[in-house]
């Protein structure tokens, strides 16, 4: 859930054609993004990609898809912000790119290389009908978000003091909640 939304902004602020940065910032990693920003369609594109990883991502059903589409993104974000010296989003993105690598591992009976075994398939570890409607209720609260703000929203230092400050932030209890409620279901008859 984390890493699907986590390409939600990004991607809509690209495919909206919004700058990420503001303009008046400089310094390798700005003027990388200013450049980038300026490429048109190609911004454009590798934000369709971010958000159509998010939304794969998030609906659990397709996680791996999302996982297997949103790694080169990811890793590329990773090189880029560590080879620009910023230290706080290259940690961020390289937890993510780890995350990327986990999900691939956990979905591993999904790839098509894997032989066919006879042992039949051990019951799910959760129920994925949960965790889809988080995903659904996620997009939805964030997208009712941006479309209430007027734009892509990311919460900003001093902002306690709006409404959709509180949202944003709060948009993590859904998958606790999910997780919990989740542990509660009467167990699945085979």
């Amino acid at each position: 859930m984390l890493l699907g939304f986590a390409f939600l902004p990004a991607g809509i602020k690209k495919v909206l054609r919004q700058p990420f940065t503001d303009p008046s910032n400089h310094g390798p990693f700005h003027d990388f993004l200013h450049a980038f920003y300026a490429t048109g369609f190609f911004y454009q594109f590798v934000g369709a990609v971010q958000l159509l990883a998010a939304l794969l991502l998030l609906s659990q059903r397709f996680a791996f898809a999302g996982a297997l589409i949103a790694l080169p993104v990811v890793t590329a974000i990773t090189v880029f912000t560590w080879s620009t010296a910023v230290p706080f989003t290259a940690s961020v993105a390289t937890l993510m790119t780890i995350g990327m690598l986990w999900v691939l591992v956990w979905e591993l009976e999904r790839w098509p290389v894997r032989k066919q075994q006879a042992v039949p398939p051990a019951p799910p570890l959760v129920d994925l009908r949960y965790w889809q409607w988080c995903g659904v209720v996620i997009v939805a609260t964030y997208g009712g978000l941006c479309a209430v703000t007027g734009g892509v929203y990311r919460p900003r230092p001093g902002g306690p003091h709006d409404a959709a400050f509180w949202i944003m932030n709060g948009l993590p209890l859904l998958p606790i909640g999910t997780w919990l409620l989740e542990r509660r279901r009467p167990p699945r008859s085979a």
